[in-house]
Parts: structure tokens; sequence; C-alpha cells
């Protein structure tokens, strides 16, 4: 078991996972560059970044658009509108109105290209599929060549499918929680209790491969990403299965949480930290873990045993945990972080929320730098609230929050 106090280690997919999509993800030129500076800066950041401790950044490698609030779903392990969600008590003609237009946006993008910068992009919401503008936005992404990628529920996904194939968009990721629609809708139902995204979902990504090899196109690549919850433990091979003719790479995430206790240190040491209040991690806390470690330990070996197959579609799991003892630690004790040590993210991915608001953190989005629509992104990249940030995390270490974070474990 590795000790939870081993330093510095950091997500990233196998060789195996990388191989198995080489192809596709070199068979368009623009990506290449901003794709391969992103993942040389993660996997060297320590020589990239020799003097990280004065708070600047190089380059933004990744630019993450939470451009809606507004979701057509109700997922018990989501922040936003789940069990405990934070938008709950929100209006949503309200959120509609202060969302950044898309003109905007171009605006940005056209700026950070002019000043040195070539990010990834990602779409994410909310379900990023319901901003009325996303594909104007998509496309002069792609035009500028930086290679826009798409974090969405998959209910819309048919009806956009030739749009996303011509970009081309470089990356779909689909939420899938289970193999048939009783357990997918159970842990993502809709607004409606008659819904049943599930059929959507499926009919989104069979529509976009049929569309993809009509046009002979490799991209988008067509990703799957499963929340390991009490909803779906016990299906995950079945979620494989069901998938393995549709997706180019399955990701399960153990399920992201928080505890009352650690929630509340959190408030306290932003507090000391910035003088601010923080809230949003407690939409986050919630009873997620499965009971049966061992169970689900050996799923996880044979969901990589089930991808071991050349011409199968890789398996990754985030964090990358498998023995009894690890998931029983990662459930149970909130400040085990398994290595995972040094928050990088913070100096290559800048957050926008939908209002606007340019935030160092993607799920507890409490900081704010600034908003875009009085600044660009690239002025700012390393402003002085900023760097603040960065400084903080690099020389007074992670905060409570940190330990069950996706831009610290799935980065």
């Amino acid at each position: 078991m590795r000790s939870p106090t081993e330093s510095k280690h950091r997500d990233h997919l196998s060789a195996r996972n990388v191989l198995a999509n080489t192809a596709k993800v070199l068979s368009h030129g623009p990506y290449i560059r901003p794709l391969a500076l992103f993942q040389l800066e993660k996997q060297f950041f320590n020589r990239f970044y020799r003097s990280r401790e004065e708070g600047r950044a190089n380059r933004v490698r990744q630019l993450s658009m939470r451009i809606t609030d507004n979701c057509n779903l109700r997922c018990h392990t989501c922040g936003q509108w789940g069990d405990n969600g934070y938008l709950h008590d929100k209006s949503l003609a309200q959120l509609h109105k202060s969302e950044l237009p898309k003109e905007r946006y171009i605006e940005l993008l056209r700026d950070l290209k002019a000043n040195g910068h070539r990010p990834i992009l990602y779409f994410w919401g909310g379900e990023p599929m319901l901003y009325g503008g996303l594909m104007d936005i998509i496309e002069e992404g792609a035009r500028l060549g930086m290679p826009p990628t798409l974090g969405t529920n998959g209910t819309l996904l048919a009806k956009q499918a030739e749009r996303l194939v011509d970009a081309p968009m470089f990356m779909v990721q689909v939420s899938v929680d289970g193999a048939n629609r009783e357990v997918h809708n159970a842990a993502r139902p809709g607004r409606s209790a008659a819904t049943n995204n599930f059929e959507d979902v499926v009919a989104g990504l069979e529509r976009l491969r049929e569309v993809r090899e009509k046009r002979g196109s490799r991209l988008p690549l067509l990703v799957s990403i499963t929340v390991v919850s009490k909803e779906n433990a016990g299906h995950l091979v079945e979620i494989y299965d069901r998938l393995k003719g549709l997706t180019d790479l399955q990701i399960y995430c153990l399920a992201f949480w928080i505890d009352k206790e650690n929630a509340q240190a959190q408030a306290a040491d932003f507090a000391r930290r910035f003088g601010e209040p923080s809230t949003l991690q407690f939409a986050w806390i919630g009873d997620w873990h499965t009971v049966d470690y061992g169970v689900l330990s050996e799923e996880l070996k044979r969901l990589k045993q089930r991808a071991s197959g050349w011409k199968d579609p890789p398996v990754h799991v985030v964090p990358d945990l498998g023995a009894v003892d690890e998931l029983r630690e990662f459930y149970t004790n909130h400040q085990a972080r398994f290595g995972f040590d040094d928050c990088i993210s913070i100096s290559q991915v800048v957050e926008v929320n939908s209002n606007g608001d340019l935030s160092p953190c993607r799920e507890y989005h409490d900081y704010v730098v600034g908003n875009v629509r009085e600044h660009t992104v690239s002025e700012l990249w390393n402003s002085e609230r900023y760097v603040a940030f960065r400084k903080s995390l690099f020389n007074d270490g992670l905060m409570p929050v940190c330990s069950r974070c996706c831009g610290l474990m799935g980065y």
C-alpha cells in the first residue's frame, strides 16, 4: 500500500492507454503541440518551475470553462445540483442571465492566442450543451488550434454530432454511471422522475461514432467517465462491456467526497490564509463509499483484465488505487492523499465560471481572482491575486479540501 505521506505523486495515463489512441491524437496536426506541451510540463513540472515558490506561471496550458450552471439532471454525486448541491437555492433565470455571452468567450480565446497562449479548452457545466452558443465557441477554438474537449452528461450529443466531428472536437467525455437504464438513471436522475437519460446517452455515443466513421475522421476521442458510487458499485464490469464498442477510453473515478469535520476545517484554514469565507466544500459532504472494499477491489482488478487486449478500450482508474486497504483509507480517511501532495493545476489550468469569475480551482472556486468581463484571461493569469494563491499552496501546503479534489488526484 502506498503511504498517504509519499510525496509528488501525479495522475497520468499509462503507456498502454496513450499508445492505444496515439494515431487518433496525431491525426490533427494543429492539436499536437498544445497537447504535448501540456503533458511535458505536467510530467517534468519541477524542471519547468524551478522558482515556483514565487507564484508566477508560464503559459496557460488549459482553459476550463464552466460555461453554464443549468443542468437537466440531478446526479447524486454532484456538488452543484446533487444531494447537497450549492445551486439548489439559486434561480435558474438569474443564473442564465448572469452567463458570459459567447462573443466574450471568442474574444478571450483570440486574446490568448495573441499573447502566446494556445491552451487545451475544456467545456463543462452544469450541462454545457444547454448553452446556446457552445458550438460557435468550440469551432473558433478549433480554428485557433486549441484542442477542444467537452465534459457532458451526453443527453444532447446526438443533435450536435456532425458539428462536433467537423470542428474537429478533440475529446468528448460522457458521464455513464450504469450499464442499463435502471442503474444509470438511479445514479443520474433527471429533473423529472420520468426521464430516461440512459437511452439518450447511448444514442449520442452511437451517433458520434457513426458520423466519425462516415467522415473518415479519428476525432473526437470518445471517453466514458464513471463515478464509482453506492448506486453502481458491483456493476462496473457490466458498464465496461456495454460501452466497449462505443468508447476509445473508459475512466472510472472513485467518488470525491468530504466529511463535515474536514469541511469545517477547510473554512477555518481558508479564512486564515485569505481572510475570506469558504462555503462550497459543504456541498460535497456525502456518504458515497461502498461497504465491501474487497468486492470493489476485485471489480477494479477485473476491469483492467477486461481491457488487456490491444483492441479493447483501455481503463483508467482515478486515483489509481485498488488494494483493499487503499480503498478503505480513501473512503474513510479524508486527509489520506496517497502521495498526491503537490497541486500543479494552479500553474497550468485556469477556471472561468459561468458568470465570468476566474478562479484557480475548479470544484472549490470560493477564491476569485477577477472577472473576465472586465479583464482578459492573459491579464489575470499572473495578477497579484493569482500569484498570492499559488504562493499560499506552494509555500504553506495544501488546504484540507484538497485531498479529495479532481484537480489534485485526477488531473
